[in-house]
Order: C-alpha cells, then sequence, then structure tokens
C-alpha cells in the first residue's frame, strides 16, 4: 500500500509504469479525470487539482499548468467570439447597446466554461511528458 500525508492509503497503481500514452491522458484530462486510471477526479474545486488521485494514488500535486490554460481558452474563445461578431453583426440589426452587453458576456460564459477543460488538458500533457516528474528532476 502507498501512503500519503493524510492518512489516505492507496491501492498499487492500475497503470503500469512505462511510456505514458499523450492522446489517452489529454482525453481523460479533457473529461476532468486522472491522466493515469482516467477514473479519479482532477479537480476537487473549480480549477484546484487534488494532490493525488483517489482511485490510483497518482501523485499530480508536482504538476503546475501556469498560465497555459489561460492562454488557451482566450486563444480559442477569441477566435470563436470574432468569427461569431464578424458574421452576427452584419445581419442581426441589433442596437449598440444590445451587442455592447450580450458579446462580453458571451465571452466570460465561454471562458469560465473553457478554463477548467483547458487547465485539465495542460495538466495531462504535462503528466504524460513527463516534464514535471519529480523523480526525474532529482536526477
Amino acid at each position: 500500500m502507498i501512503s500519503y500525508e493524510a492518512g489516505a492509503e492507496f491501492a498499487a497503481p492500475e497503470v503500469a509504469p512505462g511510456p505514458r500514452n499523450m492522446r489517452q491522458a489529454v482525453r481523460r484530462g479533457l473529461k476532468g479525470r486522472c491522466p493515469n486510471c482516467g477514473k479519479g477526479h482532477l479537480f476537487r474545486a473549480y480549477l484546484k487539482p487534488v494532490q493525488a488521485c483517489s482511485v490510483c494514488g497518482e501523485d499530480i500535486s508536482h504538476i503546475q499548468a501556469d498560465d497555459g490554460p489561460a492562454w488557451l481558452t482566450i486563444l480559442i474563445v477569441g477566435h470563436i467570439l470574432v468569427a461569431l461578431i464578424l458574421t452576427v453583426d452584419g445581419w442581426a440589426g441589433w442596437p449598440m447597446w444590445v451587442s455592447m452587453a450580450f458579446y462580453p458576456s458571451l465571452g466570460m460564459v465561454m471562458c469560465l466554461a473553457g478554463l477548467p477543460l483547458a487547465k485539465g488538458v495542460f495538466i495531462a500533457a504535462i503528466w504524460a511528458g513527463e516534464g514535471a516528474d519529480p523523480k526525474l528532476s532529482a536526477q
């Protein structure tokens, strides 16, 4: 059994050590699941990652996504929103105040919805690339 600081005990990881599958890990991260087993939750709150997976015990506390998720979210939302504004404003004929209220609100909702997805993708990609593996950086 693997024991962690909080006193919780976990069974040995279900996934055998070896090369990590990037595509599978990113898909699991997009779903908000553990990149190792795909069963445990990746977040304990809106954007707060767990210390370790509750199912397999994989430690992800050392992975820092930093500004990557915000950058990716703004990049995607910005492209969608600009295309939508250029398309809809041409034929909708809305008053200016409607556009000034609708588009920023839509942008905020899209950013708030996309940020956890992007953070899950970044955490999973970093995990799969073993870029933040404390065992590797200690060598």
